[in-house]
Parts: structure tokens; C-alpha cells; sequence
């Protein structure tokens, strides 16, 4: 894995919050849960865990739930 696209997380950190901090939307949560399947299991960070921030392709459209529309 590309090193510069390693995040180190903070403590208290979630996968909502980093797909918003890295792509500036929470719908690319799901491209951050394929990248790093091994982490599945984490729902709050604690600090130190290294997570890779795939790099989303230009039509990149995740399927918005309708309650969120």
C-alpha cells in the first residue's frame, strides 16, 4: 500500500468522520471499508491504527440510501 495514503488515527476517530475529513462527504465510507477490510470490526478508533484512504475514481457514485436524500 501507497505509504502517502495512510492516515494514523486519533483516538475517539470513526469511519464516518475520516470519509468526511479525507473526501469531504460520508457517502465514500464504503471505498474506506474496501480498503481496509481487516478493520472492519471498528466501530471507534483508538489512536495508532493505520487505515488506507483509497484513492476514489471520478465517476465514483455510491448508492445513496433514500432516507438520506
Amino acid at each position: 500500500m501507497d505509504e502517502n495514503r495512510m492516515y494514523t488515527t486519533v483516538a475517539g476517530d470513526m469511519w464516518d468522520y475520516i470519509a468526511w475529513q479525507f473526501y469531504g462527504d460520508v457517502k465514500y465510507i464504503s471505498l474506506l471499508f474496501s480498503g481496509n477490510p481487516a478493520l472492519l470490526d471498528i466501530y471507534v478508533f483508538s489512536a495508532g491504527t493505520k487505515v488506507f484512504i483509497p484513492e476514489p475514481q471520478e465517476d465514483y457514485d455510491e448508492d445513496i440510501p433514500e432516507w438520506r436524500l
